[in-house]
């Protein structure tokens, strides 16, 4: 179990390894990329992973938005410019949020977009704040997901909307022998993965309810083969370099994650879905 200081910590500790291979200077992204037709390299497939929210969203030029667990930046970014809506990002990594206001200044986008060092489970705005709230991948960091949906109830308006895009634990599967998924959650620093199933009675009792839902696994696989090719690049040197290092807790175990989420996917122990929420 990891607490809101050890989650920060994560992804303060490897920043610099999104930065190598999640090409973060160019596409701002933290999440599995979308590959379609339409996507031909890597950074693309990240770009377009915003691209099919955005569409599935219907962000308006007068909303106001919040993307809970903000990463670097880039989908507000995105948002902003793609729609002139307002956007806060919200992050508990100092480090992120540091990259991020410095890119909001490299960007000229201080007059859309803001961000705040806060805790999605329990923010400082007012009730009804917003027309949409984002969660890209970072719902499955909570260890309460109860207390993220009662707080995203709080801050949306009425009528307004949550997007979600996350891991979901396949309760068809079979067994997890090899305590894959259990793996892959220490190496990132994550809570328990939790059914689609399970995220709709959490949600529903706290009075948001699914009005869209889409199943993107096929479209995120290429990301996930390519996290386990990094793997098999990185291992070697990642040992070398953590025996005459003294690498901190995350940054030394992080090259696992891909081998991990790689080989639980082959094995039909997640999904990746989309799932729309609207605050009655």
């Amino acid at each position: 179990m990891f607490t809101t200081r050890d989650i920060a910590d994560y992804y303060n500790q490897t920043l610099n390894h999104y930065q190598q291979w999640w090409r973060l200077d160019r596409a701002l992204a933290v999440h599995y990329g979308y590959w379609d037709k339409e996507t031909r390299s890597f950074v693309e497939a990240l770009e377009r992973m915003n691209s099919v929210l955005l569409e599935i969203a219907g962000v308006k030029n007068e909303d106001r938005v919040l993307d809970a667990g903000c990463g670097v930046g880039g989908t507000a970014f995105f948002i902003a410019s793609k729609t002139g809506a307002r956007v806060t990002g919200i992050t508990i990594s100092e480090k992120q949020f540091e990259y991020a206001n410095k890119k909001r200044e490299e960007l000229k986008l201080d007059h859309l977009v803001d961000f705040g060092l806060e805790d999605y489970t329990d923010t400082s705005f007012a009730d009804n704040s917003f027309d949409q709230i984002w969660a890209i991948e970072s719902i499955t960091s909570a260890q309460d997901k109860r207390a993220f949906a009662k707080e995203a109830f709080r801050l949306l308006k009425p009528g307004g909307k949550l997007i979600v895009a996350d891991y979901f634990r396949n309760p068809d599967a079979a067994p997890d022998k090899y305590r894959l998924l259990e793996r892959w959650q220490n190496c990132w620093g994550l809570a328990e993965i939790l059914t689609l199933d399970e995220y709709f009675t959490y949600f529903q009792d706290e009075g948001l309810f699914p009005e869209t839902k889409k199943d993107i696994t096929g479209n995120i696989y290429r990301s996930s083969e390519l996290m386990y090719r990094y793997y098999l690049l990185g291992w070697l040197p990642s040992v070398i370099y953590n025996t005459f290092h003294n690498t901190s807790r995350f940054a030394k175990n992080h090259y696992k994650s891909g081998k991990y989420q790689y080989k639980a996917l082959k094995r039909g122990l997640w999904q990746y879905w989309v799932v729309v929420f609207r605050k009655k």
